[in-house]
This record gives C-alpha cells, sequence and structure tokens, in this order.
C-alpha cells in the first residue's frame, strides 16, 4: 500500500499541505494515520477523498438546504459511511431536479401574470398591496430599494399601488419562491419589454440568459444552468464515492 507524505499529497491533489491540513481539521477527508514522530502518513484514499472534495464543491447552490447537503456527503464520506453519503447525494440529486422544475414553472407563471391586462381605477396602499399579496412591508419596501419596483406618490406623500404594480409585485413574489435572486428578477423585469426580432423574449430565457458585457456576477447567476451543473457533479460524487469504497475494502484486507 503506497504511502505518501503531507507535501506529497499535497502536490498530488494540487493543494497548498496547509489547505490538506484544514481539509482534515474540517472533516473534509479521513484522517490520516501518524508516524511515531508525529507526522502524518496519507494513502491512496485520500488521494480519492480529495477528488471528491474537488468535485463536491465545484458547483456552489445555496438554496433549498443543497450547499449543506453536499457539505454532509464530504462529511460522511470522511466518517467511513459511504452508503450513506451515497444515497444523500442521491437525494441532492432529487432537490436540484426540483429546484430545475419549480424555477420553469415560476417562470412560466410569470408570463401569465404579465398578460393579464390592468383594472382601471384600482389603487393599493403599501400596507394594503402587502396585505393582498401576503408580503410584509419591509419585503416591499426592499424589493423597491433594489430597483425591483418604481411606485407612483399621491400629492400627500402617499405610495400607491395600481394593478400593473400588484402584477409586477407578484411576478417578483413567485420568482423569490422559486429562489431566483434579485438581481437575476432584475434582469427580467428590466428586459421584458424589449422586443427581439419582433417576439418578445420567454420568461425563462431572461432570467438564464445574461447580456456579454455583464459582468461575472451577472453571468453566474443563471440559476438552471448552474442546477443542472450541480447535478452532473453529483453524479460524478456517486462515482467517486463508489471508488473510494473499493480503495477502502481493499486497503482493509491488505490489513
Amino acid at each position: 500500500m503506497a504511502t505518501y507524505s503531507t507535501g506529497q499529497i499535497a502536490k498530488i491533489v494540487g493543494m497548498h499541505p496547509n489547505t490538506v491540513r484544514m481539509y482534515e481539521e474540517w472533516g473534509f477527508i479521513q484522517k490520516p494515520e501518524r508516524k511515531e514522530n508525529g507526522y502524518r502518513v496519507y494513502t491512496d484514499l485520500h488521494i480519492k477523498q480529495f477528488e471528491l472534495t474537488k468535485k463536491a464543491f465545484q458547483t456552489e447552490i445555496l438554496q433549498a438546504g443543497l450547499r449543506k447537503r453536499i457539505i454532509e456527503v464530504v462529511k460522511l464520506s470522511a466518517n467511513y459511511r459511504f452508503d450513506d453519503a451515497i444515497a444523500l447525494a442521491k437525494e441532492y440529486i432529487e432537490i436540484a431536479e426540483e429546484e430545475i422544475e419549480r424555477s420553469k414553472e415560476a417562470a412560466k407563471l410569470c408570463e401569465v401574470i404579465y398578460r393579464q391586462p390592468p383594472e382601471a381605477g384600482v389603487f393599493f396602499k403599501r400596507a394594503e398591496a402587502a396585505k393582498k399579496l401576503g408580503l410584509t412591508i419591509d419585503t416591499i419596501r426592499n424589493w423597491e430599494m433594489n430597483g425591483l419596483l418604481t411606485v407612483k406618490r399621491k400629492e400627500n406623500g402617499y405610495r400607491i399601488y395600481d394593478s400593473n404594480d400588484m402584477n409586477r409585485l407578484k411576478i417578483i413574489r413567485t420568482l423569490r419562491c422559486a429562489n431566483y435572486s434579485l438581481i437575476a428578477i432584475l434582469r427580467m423585469l428590466t428586459k421584458l419589454e424589449r422586443e427581439i426580432d419582433g417576439k418578445k423574449d420567454s420568461m425563462l430565457e431572461l432570467l438564464n440568459t445574461p447580456e456579454e458585457e455583464e459582468d461575472i456576477a451577472w453571468a453566474c447567476d443563471k440559476l438552471i444552468d448552474s442546477l443542472n451543473h450541480a447535478i452532473e457533479n453529483a453524479r460524478a460524487v456517486i462515482q467517486i464515492l463508489e471508488e473510494i469504497k473499493q480503495c477502502y475494502n481493499s486497503q482493509a484486507r491488505q490489513i
């Protein structure tokens, strides 16, 4: 059975030795055996474990507790609970697939909401709008501060929301429930009226297609693409977990 020092394993996996030690402290890899002089002894099992962590953390998905789940997958593997880790990785894929469907459904629903005709002479104060939509006043205020909505004011300074404003708030609420970020929603609302070749963009296209000149913060906000990438990574994680399990059983037989 091949063994490696901290420096050797760091070079193999492409990490700084301090990062290698940090991963051990965080419980991302199995604790290595130590020599009498205290030096750590790593094996091929650790190399596979580092491969697992790199693949698991390649895509950062925060919604629906997915990030916590993939961290737990890594930690379960580090504790030799490979079957539990595989089961949790499969659960991760199922949840990510559900999130994709929620996102698509939200986009379709928004198209329906947007096409609702405005109601003449219908106005709401902020508190009334919040109550009707099941939102808090602070939530509506936050959306306004982030540029998602610009409302009119009466002569006395009170904000009033017409039916078009209410539809816009419904769209924002729906997309937030589908875990789209405020910046993605702002992009969609900003482009909503734009005509391309005489045909409006679909909501889904607007949400997931940033402009070329947009910075990395916008480009990384392509929720559905990110979820699909996370699913691919999770499938790769399951394969690596199977390999780690085999490696562990093989090393156990050699002892």
